[in-house]
């Protein structure tokens, strides 16, 4: 399974780390200005109804669906099943895209309404919108086919697509000056990376030696248990966005740049979430859907509790990193160009706020499967519908006094929450027990991040000296002994509870 998730993990990383040129040069050349704000909200939308429609919300029944035709019935019911969903899903990604390319200023109005009393800014983003929006459709069609390469253990592809959209976005950056602006230099970079990714995803299925075919939709009995699955899963992914949207309506009332704080914040809190969350929650989606499948109820408690100290201990560091020294971090990333002082400041209080909830988002991910492979989509919409209150009204009660910072405590505070709930329902049903190497690990990785927020404190007036030390970049040096100080003491506290929780799991054994 760890081996798997590296996989997944390591291309994400290489994803993040085009993603971090990216983010650099946007910074540079957009600031966190009406252009970059105008942007981000057409870059938005599409990313929106993708995590409502695609991604999260169609894995959870689309794999556990396509596994079971294909142990249960056989390749060709599989083959048939993928090829019956694919159509429902290209048919109603085709309507949306109608309504949203005809109802853009409405649309983007009501995410924005504070574009409203700007009419340069509502029209640009509008232009924006419908250049960006059409990659919801390629990028629905692109998860359906990676939702097949992973239930038959092919990760790679999938998990290299996102390296695209980031080659795409730089390259759009570089012939900018081809375009009206930047930001449409940006918007057309997104739509094209949406046709790179299909295809990227399409050509391993056909090395795979599997095929599927474009036909006029039907629903038959696996459509429909997939349609019922389908349902509470992306109401519980709107759950999500519903918040996020939150965040951006209210964003865009603040001060101009507040919407770009929250994406530079994101940009850098998703890390974790990326390299270490949604790569486990990937490989762990099968791996519990086939041990429930074999009634091996043993063996999938084993695999939850494995992903989640795994996770917890690559996770707990960027918690420590992010809480104690927020602003030389986003200064020594961001910090150049158009990106400047008032834009750093932002942006960390941002990211200070993201890391209370950090490990919580990232749990999210590693709980949540264990729902869905049992077939239960249902009970983490119950949870979250919660959670997204508690957010939601936190928002409105700290948006006046924190801002952009209120937001996104918010955020954290509602996914705590969240993973509470869900963690206390699966106890109930049997589907998770804390083993004892899984509780020693975790007290010793919260020590470790205790140890590790001290030492990086310790370490912010020496780095500050450093300041300078690299003429072209004035801020990496300050950070980097940050970094290293805070792994340091981090690694030194949570080794001898990795060896401790290793020899206890042994006696335990035998």
């Amino acid at each position: 399974m760890w081996r798997k998730a590296a996989s997944v993990g390591g291309l994400t990383l290489v994803s993040r780390a085009f993603g971090f040129v990216r983010d650099v040069m946007m910074a540079a050349l957009l600031g966190a200005g009406p252009l970059a704000d105008a942007f981000m909200v057409a870059f938005r939308l599409p990313n929106h109804f993708r995590a409502i429609f695609a991604e999260g919300a169609f894995n959870a029944a689309f794999v556990p669906g396509y596994a079971r035709a294909l142990t249960k019935e056989g390749e060709a019911a599989a083959k048939e099943f993928a090829e019956d969903v694919l159509a429902i899903t290209l048919t109603a990604q085709f309507v949306l895209l109608i309504l949203a390319m005809a109802f853009t200023p409405y649309v983007v109005s009501a995410l924005a309404p504070g574009f409203s009393d700007d009419p340069a800014q509502l029209s640009l983003t509008a232009t924006l919108t419908r250049i960006t929006f059409p990659y919801l459709l390629l990028i629905s069609a692109m998860t359906l086919v990676a939702g097949v390469l992973n239930a038959h253990d092919r990760f790679a592809a999938a998990a290299s697509a996102s390296i695209l959209l980031n080659v795409c976005m730089i390259g759009a950056l570089l012939c900018a000056s081809w375009f009206p602006t930047v930001a449409h230099a940006l918007a057309w970079g997104v739509l094209v990376s949406g046709f790179a990714q299909l295809a990227l995803v399409w050509s391993d299925l056909l090395k795979a030696g599997k095929r599927l075919s474009l036909k006029l939709p039907r629903i038959t009995a696996n459509v429909r248990s997939f349609l019922k699955g389908f349902g509470p899963a992306v109401l519980g992914s709107a759950g999500v966005q519903i918040a996020m949207f939150a965040d951006t309506i209210l964003a865009s009332l603040l001060p101009t740049g507040s919407v770009s704080y929250l994406y530079y914040a994101d940009r850098l809190y998703q890390l974790p979430l990326a390299v270490v969350g949604i790569a486990v929650g990937t490989v762990l989606l099968p791996e519990l859907s086939r041990r429930l499948a074999a009634d091996d109820k043993a063996g999938a408690r084993d695999r939850l509790n494995r992903a989640l100290e795994g996770a917890m201990l690559m996770t707990l560091p960027f918690v420590a990193l992010f809480a104690a020294a927020p602003e030389p971090i986003v200064a020594a990333l961001f910090g150049r160009g158009a990106f400047d002082a008032a834009a750093v400041a932002g942006s960390a209080a941002a990211l200070q706020a993201y890391a209370v909830g950090l490990p919580a988002i990232v749990a999210l991910r590693c709980v949540t499967p264990a729902f869905y492979a049992a077939g239960d989509t249902a009970t983490p919409v119950k949870a979250l519908a919660l959670a997204t209150l508690v957010n939601i009204a936190l928002k409105l009660a700290l948006v006046g006094t924190y801002a952009s910072a209120g937001l996104a405590f918010a955020t954290a505070i509602g996914a705590c929450v969240n993973v509470a709930l869900l963690s206390w329902l699966l106890r109930g049903r049997g589907g998770f027990e804390p083993d004892r190497r899984f509780v020693i690990n975790l007290l010793g990785y919260g020590l470790a991040t205790v140890a590790s927020i001290a030492a990086i404190r310790w370490s912010l007036a020496p780095a500050a000296e450093l300041k300078g030390l690299i003429p072209a970049f004035p801020d990496i040096a300050p950070a980097a002994l940050i970094g290293v100080v805070g792994l340091g003491a981090y690694g030194a506290v949570a080794l001898p509870s990795l060896l401790l929780a290793r020899r206890a799991a042994g006696r335990t054994a035998r």
